[in-house]
């Protein structure tokens, strides 16, 4: 793929370049995928982040998604999104604050996570849905896909706010795909024992970002079930470094979201370095933080604020001035770096739009007086 932008010494950068071309070409890998049944994707919109793309979604008709913060769930309920699920523990003032969402967007169907029957509670009186949180081994929310009882007792609490179960297995991203298909097969398997124990409906099952899409997408009991299974991948939207390699090429996913950056110095023989640091470029996902688009000879080190240094390993070195396209390791904190994203079409920008879900709301939604 040519990243190039015309004009591109006019910009300021870094700068955060989506390509809406490769994201709609993206989006129909994933359909095709999924037999072309628009009802079998909820993408988590922590990697979209942008209105203009969950437009995008919602206009091919994926009118469900995740997402982890109250400004997720502002920005897709108002960019079309029709049943959204906040699958992020959430209590106290933010809970509330869900609560004053839910009641502002009454045309959307919005739903919960909860792992307790106290959790229930605080959702009791409001329109709100609420999925159980069954945790596959991941280990970082949830509750333990063993205690199946205490599963059916917070069922029970829920009483007809439960609408299923959310079973998000990430932890087998280092997996090789194959390795990846039958771990994830074995905690299907079991996630269908946790369904047989259930003596009353179960509308949704939700599993698998996008390392284990591929594993729930081939489970065949997820389609003949008495109920609605739906996947989550939410980096395959964008794409990155990452889930290139973690998906078979074939399938024809790319990268739709680069970090254009330009060459600042050249600190010494063989080096260059880049104004695209970890303030731009996420290192959430380790080092290398990125790759260098048409530039396998270019190896990122490791940044600063605002500083990447780059180790040329071979080819002529870029001078200084010159622009390269980063491809994120990690996209979906990346995107959250920038307020705003150029929009590319034919290597022209033809607009710049906000990253309308970036960051987290002011913590102080009403006005408030301190030392009465």
């Amino acid at each position: 793929m040519n990243y190039s932008i015309q004009n591109v010494e006019t910009l300021l950068t870094p700068a955060l370049a989506i390509y809406p071309e490769i994201v709609d070409s993206n989006i129909e890998a994933t359909l095709r995928l999924l037999g072309g049944d628009v009802n079998r994707w909820r993408p988590h919109v922590k990697t979209a982040k942008l209105g203009f793309i969950m437009r995008r979604l919602a206009e091919r008709g994926v009118v469900q998604a995740k997402c982890s913060t109250s400004v997720e769930l502002a920005a897709a309920c108002e960019a079309g999104i029709k049943d959204v699920v906040l699958a992020y523990p959430v209590v106290g003032a933010n809970a509330a604050r869900v609560r004053e969402l839910a009641e502002k967007y009454s045309d959307a169907r919005i739903s919960v996570l909860v792992e307790n029957a106290a959790q229930v509670e605080a959702w009791k009186g409001s329109r709100l849905g609420i999925f159980i949180d069954v945790n596959p081994g991941m280990d970082r929310t949830g509750i333990e896909q063993e205690r199946i009882a205490a599963i059916l007792d917070v069922a029970r609490a829920a009483g007809n706010a439960f609408r299923g179960l959310h079973y998000y297995d990430g932890h087998l991203a280092g997996l090789e795909l194959a390795e990846r298909e039958k771990a994830a097969h074995r905690g299907y398997d079991r996630l269908m024992e946790i369904v047989a124990a259930f003596d009353r409906p179960i509308e949704e099952i939700i599993t698998s970002g996008t390392p284990a899409f591929p594993c729930s997408a081939t489970y065949a009991p997820f389609r003949s079930g008495k109920f609605v299974h739906r996947t989550s991948p939410g980096t395959v939207v964008y794409s990155d470094a990452t889930s290139i390699t973690q998906l078979p090429a074939e399938w024809g996913y790319q990268p739709a979201a680069v970090v254009v950056a330009t060459v600042v110095s050249h600190p010494r023989a063989n080096y260059l370095t880049c104004d695209a640091g970890h303030k731009s470029v996420s290192a959430d996902a380790g080092i290398p933080t990125c790759m260098v688009a048409g530039r396998p000879d270019l190896k990122p080190l490791k940044p600063s604020e605002e500083h990447l240094p780059i180790e040329v390993l071979g080819g002529e070195r870029p001078e200084i001035g010159s622009d390269l396209y980063l491809i994120p390791r990690h996209v979906c904190p990346t995107v959250n770096n920038f307020d705003d994203a150029l929009i590319v079409v034919g290597n022209r920008v033809i607009g710049v739009e906000r990253v309308t879900a970036r960051g987290h709301e002011s913590p102080v939604l009403q006005a408030a007086v301190w030392g009465r």
